[in-house]
């Protein structure tokens, strides 16, 4: 005669299905683990990124802040970076080369138009190109701004009046927020590049700087062509580190109670087909 086995009947009277296997408790335990150790992982690596960015924002509250300075001089550019350098309060003298100002497409406060990118022939003898300000879109400005070159000597042969130019120092910008690229050839710039410009502006007859400066609210100069409006500098950081380590503690501590929950269940489960 064949004997029958029958399963235990749950609560329900419905018959319960078999434990899994040991490899099977074993291999889920490891992914378990491995994803617990990942979402950990990446919480605190979001702590640590939160702290850089706790101190990045210290970093230049201060500089933004601080009296003006002379900007780095022409032995220091090679060390000019976004970390140590961005944001500085700078103080600089010289003339401009309004004939050679450049216009870049810009989103402000005040609206869409364009940045005036000037350079300044400084007192030392370099070029630094000073962003003087906004101008709104109005009229024809390829007509008001021509792509000019400059000539041999171009600081010498055009020695204007000279200005005094506080303001921050900014990192030259490789793209641009219209995710366009520059057009030299055509005297289109969606981005303050500021090795582009100088070399469509042929300033090759002095260094010039490889970065450039907002000057502040209020500065540009009553003989300038037409008056940009200064001072608009945006200075936001994006902060959801703690969001995002919260997020990502929060789905370790989901990933320990589900394997606290199926070991209970589990555990249960044995004791049940024992009895």
């Amino acid at each position: 005669m064949a004997v029958v086995h029958e399963q235990p009947a749950g609560p329900a009277g419905f018959a319960q299905s078999p434990r899994r296997s040991a490899f099977v408790r074993r291999l889920l335990a490891v992914a378990a683990l491995l994803l617990f150790v990942l979402f950990a992982g990446l919480g605190t690596w979001q702590v640590v990124r939160l702290q850089w960015k706790l101190d990045l924002i210290e970093r230049v509250d201060a500089r933004v802040h601080a009296d003006p300075v002379a900007p780095p001089a022409v032995a220091q550019w090679p060390h000019v970076s976004k970390e140590s350098d961005e944001y500085r309060r700078v103080r600089l003298s010289g003339h401009y080369l309004y004939e050679l100002t450049t216009p870049v497409q810009a989103l402000s406060e005040l609206g869409a138009g364009f940045w005036l990118l000037t350079p300044l022939c400084t007192d030392e003898g370099h070029i630094v190109l000073i962003n003087r300000g906004f101008i709104p879109s109005s009229g024809d400005i390829a007509t008001r701004y021509p792509a000019r070159k400059a000539g041999a000597g171009a600081c010498a042969a055009s020695p204007g009046a000279r200005v005094e130019v506080t303001g921050l120092l900014r990192i030259a910008e490789p793209k641009s927020g219209f995710l366009r690229d520059n057009d030299p050839v055509g005297n289109r710039w969606y981005a303050r590049e500021v090795g582009a410009i100088a070399a469509a502006r042929g300033l090759d007859g002095a260094p010039v700087a490889p970065f450039f400066v907002d000057a502040g609210k209020g500065q540009d100069p009553k003989e300038a062509p037409e008056t940009a409006v200064g001072g608009l500098t945006v200075i936001s950081f994006p902060n959801n580190h703690l969001v995002y380590a919260l997020t990502w503690y929060a789905l370790a501590l989901m990933v320990a109670a589900a394997v606290w929950w199926i070991a209970r269940h589990e555990a249960k489960r044995g004791s049940e087909s024992d009895d």
